[in-house]
């Protein structure tokens, strides 16, 4: 199953879902089912690395991540993706508004996941990723 996590510039939540959710999976035993990335619904960090203090959050939960570079999510991920999940409403909604409304279009909490570039709050975002992520893991593997 491919699994594409989206937030608004793919270098906070977006990234930090992805390497939460790959962890959990290899924690599992079940990397080899799932095919995770993550992409943005803007452009404006495109080329950029997860932002600093993002990494730093993820190295103090254990949580293994790459340098990458930021992206816009493309028309290919939006067809071959088996399900997008957004980090917020807003997330959601400019999915919807460019690429129609797909059921493999979903939410990860049932509450937008803050964006801590906004709050500075990294820890919560973590907390919130990790039970979406949790959460979505077990229903997977239902």
């Amino acid at each position: 199953m491919d699994i594409l996590f989206v937030c608004h510039g793919n270098i906070c939540r977006s990234p930090m879902a992805e390497a939460v959710f790959r962890k959990l999976c290899q924690d599992s035993g079940v990397l080899d089912r799932f095919n995770i990335s993550s992409s943005g619904v803007s452009s404006e960090e495109s080329g950029n690395d997860i932002y600093p203090p993002a990494k730093a959050e993820l190295r103090r939960h254990g949580i293994p991540f790459q340098r990458r570079a930021a992206k816009r999510i493309t028309d290919r991920e939006a067809e071959d993706y088996d399900l997008i999940i957004a980090l917020d409403r807003s997330n959601l909604a400019a999915l919807r508004r460019r690429f129609g409304n797909s059921p493999k279009f979903r939410m990860l909490l049932d509450r937008d996941v803050d964006d801590p570039w906004y709050t500075d709050d990294f820890q919560s975002a973590y907390d919130d990723i990790l039970k979406g992520c949790t959460e979505l893991l077990d229903f997977l593997l239902q």
